[in-house]
């Protein structure tokens, strides 16, 4: 099995946390989708006529395409590559794109999963972040992609804003809770290097939130959601049984991909092959990428930071399948100090972090990874 994840970098407006490549420039849309049509075409080789089983358009804000070109490259995989029968199509939206018109596109050329960017359900915080939908909009999207007939909707929030309260984020989860989605996304506010946010911290416009209280408000998310029925099956995903984002499952279980658009990644089970963060370039060449090959020590690590993020764990039995007797010692000799804190839990051949250790997830990660 295989996925193909389509990136299409368009936004209207830029947010001020984003550190995806994007562009705010519009005019250039349909060669783009003429450049993506190509590429789809001269990589069909990649995935060896391995079965597709999830297609996903991630950006940058794929809802800003027309419906007649997201279609033009949904037809275009569906044409040259070997798409199973019920395969997941997602499509990234924001919410005020999400027309009733626009949703009924979406289910008739084949879309049956949405992810749609809320973020928080409070508009002074919408506004500081530079989104450009109200509360308002993103509850109606949302009621709109139900009456569209969509049974498989994910919605995206963040916690951890400068001077947000636990009672605030309390009310954002128990907003999204009423929605009845079948998934939500979960993260913390990050300030990534080279946005806007990072600059307004850097200058000592804001300030990052106490880190207790960022605690308490993923605490509260965890056991508000599992209450509620969902299960929390990867560090910041949580979702109604058997609607797991296979497509996200994928990269964390190693499954390989086909990247297709500026700036996407591409893996075929051993190496990464990229395409630069510029329109520009990937126009002119389309097929045109950069190679990456990993070590085992890379496949090491990559095995572990993917595996641990997951409530199935990391399998020993299959990283020595995978790499050999030596880095399956080195994973169970790295990981008895936190076994001994009670951050992992030792199942059989499964390593797994425990509800202590997800607070610390990437300390416990970077124990085990491999150092040189």
């Amino acid at each position: 099995m295989a996925g193909i994840y389509l990136h299409i970098p368009f936004c209207k407006s830029r947010c001020i946390y984003c550190g995806f490549f994007s562009t705010t420039s519009l005019q250039q849309r349909h060669d783009y989708v003429d450049a993506v049509v190509e590429e789809l075409r001269q990589r069909r080789s990649f995935l060896a006529d391995q079965p597709i089983e999830t297609i996903y358009f991630g950006g940058g804000t794929p809802s800003q395409l027309p419906p007649d070109e997201l279609k033009r490259m949904l037809d275009a995989i569906y044409y040259i590559y070997n798409v199973r029968e019920g395969a997941e199509v997602t499509l990234e939206g924001n919410p005020d794109d999400l027309t009733p018109s626009f949703l009924q596109h979406l289910r008739q050329m084949g879309v049956n999963r949405l992810s749609m960017g809320v973020q928080s359900f409070d508009d002074a915080r919408l506004h500081f972040l530079h989104r450009r939908h109200t509360a308002a909009q993103a509850i109606q999207a949302v009621h709109d992609a139900q009456a569209a007939g969509f049974t498989n909707i994910s919605i995206d929030l963040m916690f951890g804003f400068p001077d947000q309260t636990l009672d605030q984020w309390k009310q954002d989860v128990q907003t999204a809770l009423s929605l009845q989605v079948q998934h939500l996304s979960a993260y913390s506010l990050m300030y990534e290097e080279g946005t806007l946010l990072e600059r307004m911290l850097t200058a000592g416009e804001i300030a990052e939130v106490d880190e207790e209280v960022s605690l308490q408000m993923y605490e509260y998310l965890i056991d508000a959601l599992q209450a509620a029925g969902y299960k929390h099956y990867e560090l910041s995903n949580f979702a109604l049984p058997n609607k797991q984002s296979r497509h996200n499952s994928s990269y964390w279980h190693g499954i390989p991909y086909l990247g297709v658009g500026a700036g996407a990644h591409s893996y075929d089970g051993h190496d990464r092959y990229y395409h630069l963060d510029s329109l520009e370039k990937y126009m002119e060449n389309p097929t045109s990428l950069v190679v990456e090959h990993l070590t085992d020590h890379e496949r090491y690590d990559e095995f572990v930071f993917t595996a641990l993020r997951t409530s199935e764990g990391l399998n020993l039995s299959d990283l020595e399948q995978q790499l050999g007797a030596s880095y399956k010692e080195y994973c169970l000799q790295n990981a008895q100090r936190h076994l001994k804190a009670g951050l992992l839990s030792l199942t059989g051949d499964t390593l797994c972090l425990t509800r202590r250790g997800l607070f610390i997830s990437n300390e416990v990660m970077s124990d085990l990874m491999w150092d040189e």
